[in-house]
């Protein structure tokens, strides 16, 4: 009995329990429905939170192109690689794995496709983690290599789109379009670091947009969510003014000359003679968009960020100003060698001696320091200084890119104010000359330099126009037109400096230049080679269409051959110019080369043979695309404008061949797949290093080329260090 009480004890004592707890849980779960809250939270906000997810919906930033619409930054889609390592991420009886359940596996196969070691891959893949990542070897994938590994099917391994800036002509302009990167990972945001990238920024970058959903446990959106979507502005298209042949031009001049004289700088830019409008701009030192090599050597824009002392170029200013204010007479004589300045040493001709009493008219063809101190002293040092304002030295143009320099006019002591009139003590910039020209070119009205050429929605509406605009008219149609006569006859002329500069059917008007270089701590350096060459020119003389100016710091001149200064610049200015011209269809004085036409005539039908020797007479380079003997059509098409040796593809009726492009440019590739229609995949930016398909292979419907492109900067230092292995056993012999 007394055991049966006690146990009749403990079960009421546990029936109590029970009952309590249930009428708790009860209690609970009433006023949970009653309420529906829980510990102070709203369930159903609960629920919703846990639930509902907020995805990214990216913009994209605006390209930037040339004048003609071709590409100079756009975004390109890449793939980075990623790994799935938490098993929750797999639902329950599913028959293929969504997270990596082999490690070693995973590893081994990885390490064929990714450039790092099985052990480096296999570590990451045992780490403590939801999903890794796998570095720099990990990212930048293309469609074709993500295809390949998604064949593999490796269980966890897949990838994530990413938005990329691409610079599809690598070094071109690098300065100038500058680049963007991404500053802001989480909300994947490329924001301009430099040039146009960065001064156009809040045009380029747009605005990311975003989609609300519900989904279930794994993040699959669930089709009754309702997902609210906020679509995302695009950034606007930047056309600038920019040609990209004619920066061809200049980038493939300056390349050759920077590998044969190695000059510590150089600067090019080439301008509409009549609007301002800059159609070129190059420097170097240069870098690489895509992968900032180089970038390290120099971050500046040297053309808009430093002043210089521009040395005898600046001559036609003074030159213009007295011929304004009519105080110059050309068959005027005077002696030359020597001017005097009061309280200060003397003025001296580049000679020292000067060319004893010769005239005004010689003394510009032979670049005389004298001749420009004595306008200056004849229209009075106050007046000069007027015409440096009313040329607007000392001021920005207002280009709109970042830290334009302003240059710095010396005129306080006396041999400063006659100095200033042959481009020393005063500084200048690189776009305030080439506006000062424009004023000579374009009848005395001066116009601001200028790159944007339209800025464009992505429905097509103009957001901001040309910034072509007249900036003032220091001087009349007719001082215009009596420099340019003067400027003429430096190239032309019996004395003329700048000879070398002459180009067939195009007279030029310009001016060289041979500046001091003042260094801290070592003040002005002599030596031969220790100088600011430069010449600007304009062509037609008597019609200016372009304006030219190039810059050479420094150069490795050939002292032994006494190699002037004059001959890397004129390297540079009389291949851009006459390419230029010929280009643009401007017509010769007289009849020149055939590589002035510039249109291809309509060959359908035409036998291969003739074609390909009227084409080398034209001086274009024939890529037969075929066995054929008959033409079927030509890339580029009829009446395409073409320069001197730009390649010209013939389609034949026979069986089509792959040719060796072995140093072919992206853009002549891209003719070719246009051509034949073949399958494709390119790497790279630059010209071609080598191709899957040999040469004079016949192309099939199951035929892939694949090309890989090396960057112009690589690829010069591929030459150089090849040069420089020549001559050290050019010299070891």
């Amino acid at each position: 009995m007394k055991k049966r009480k006690s146990m009749n004890r403990r079960a009421l004592a546990l029936f109590t329990i029970f009952s309590l707890l249930f009428f708790l849980l009860s209690y609970r779960f009433l006023v949970i429905q009653i309420t529906g809250q829980a510990e102070g939270k709203e369930l159903r906000a609960y629920a919703q939170e846990k639930y509902s997810k907020e995805a990214l919906l990216e913009a994209s930033r605006g390209s930037i192109l040339d004048r003609n619409g071709e590409p100079l930054a756009q975004d390109t889609v890449t793939y980075k690689l990623i790994a799935i390592l938490d098993s929750s991420v797999t639902p329950e009886n599913a028959e293929t794995p969504k997270h990596v359940v082999d490690p070693e596996k995973t590893a081994d196969v990885l390490s064929q496709y990714i450039d790092m070691e099985k052990s480096e891959i296999y570590s990451i893949l045992t780490k403590d983690a939801f999903q890794v990542e796998f570095g720099k070897a990990g990212r930048d994938f293309s469609y074709e290599q993500k295809k390949q590994i998604d064949a593999l099917k490796l269980p966890g391994i897949t990838f994530v789109r990413e938005s990329k800036r691409s610079y599809p002509n690598g070094i071109l302009a690098s300065h100038l379009i500058g680049f963007a990167s991404l500053e802001d990972p989480k909300n994947h945001k490329l924001v301009g670091q430099m040039g146009i990238e960065a001064s156009l920024n809040e045009y380029l970058e747009g605005k990311n947009g975003k989609i609300k959903y519900e989904s279930d446990r794994w993040g699959i959106i669930l089709p009754t969510s309702g997902a609210v979507v906020d679509e995302p502005e695009n950034g606007h298209e930047v056309y600038l003014t920019i040609d990209r042949k004619i920066q061809t031009f200049l980038e493939e001049a300056m390349n050759e000359v920077n590998l044969e004289y190695e000059p510590v700088e150089m600067m090019g830019l080439v301008a509409d003679a009549k609007t301002g409008a800059i159609l070129a701009m190059a420097q170097r030192p240069t870098f690489n968009p895509n992968t900032r090599e180089g970038i390290e050597e120099n971050w500046q824009n040297i053309i808009v960020e430093t002043a210089y002392e521009p040395g005898s170029t600046f001559k036609f200013v003074p030159i213009a100003a007295a011929i304004e204010e009519g105080v110059f007479n050309e068959n005027e004589k005077y002696l030359s060698g020597q001017f005097k300045v009061e309280g200060s040493k003397p003025i001296y001709d580049h000679n020292d001696d000067g060319w004893g009493e010769i005239t005004y008219a010689e003394g510009i063809q032979r670049s005389s320091n004298v001749a420009m101190a004595n306008l200056v002293k004849k229209m009075g040092t106050d007046t000069f200084r007027n015409y440096l304002d009313y040329f607007k030295f000392g001021m920005p143009t207002g280009i709109g890119l970042a830290n334009e320099a302003s240059g710095v006019i010396q005129y306080r002591w006396p041999r400063d104010q006659y100095a200033t009139s042959y481009g020393q003590g005063t500084s200048v910039t690189v776009l305030q000359m080439i506006q000062a020209m424009t004023a000579i070119t374009n009848e005395g009205k001066m116009m601001k330099p200028y790159l944007i050429e339209k800025i464009v929605d992505e429905d097509g509406k103009i957001i901001k126009d040309s910034e072509m605009k007249v900036v003032g008219s220091p001087i009349s149609a007719d001082t215009a037109k009596k420099t340019l006569q003067l400027l003429e006859t430096t190239v032309s002329g019996e004395h003329g400096t700048g000879k070398r500069f002459n180009i067939d059917g195009y007279p030029v008007a310009g001016k060289t230049g041979t500046a001091q270089i003042y260094e801290p701590g070592k003040g002005i350096l002599t030596g031969w080679n220790n100088y600011l060459f430069s010449f600007i020119g304009a062509a037609p003389a008597d019609d200016p269409e372009l304006i030219v100016y190039v810059l050479v710091k420094q150069p490795q001149l050939d002292i032994e051959k006494y190699e002037s200064g004059s001959v890397p610049v004129s390297k540079i200015f009389n291949s851009v110019m006459k390419n230029s011209l010929q280009y643009l269809n401007i017509e010769p004085d007289e009849t020149i080369e055939e590589a002035a036409i510039n249109t291809i005539p309509d060959y359908t039908g035409k036998k291969v043979d003739k074609v390909i020797t009227d084409l080398s007479q034209l001086k274009l380079t024939p890529v037969v695309i075929g066995n054929g003997k008959n033409v079927n059509a030509t890339m580029p098409g009829v009446n395409a404008k073409l320069i001197e040796n730009e390649k010209v593809l013939i389609v034949t009726d026979g069986d089509m061949v792959i040719p060796d492009m072995t140093g072919w440019s992206k853009l002549d590739v891209m003719k070719f797949i246009q051509a034949t229609g073949i399958d494709f995949n390119i790497e790279g930016n630059g010209f071609v290093i080598s191709q899957n398909i040999a040469p004079n292979s016949i192309i099939t419907e199951e035929s892939k080329l694949e090309i890989q492109l090396q960057p112009p900067l690589d690829r010069l230092k591929v030459q150089s260090e090849e040069k420089d292995k020549k001559d050290s056993e050019e010299e070891s012999e």
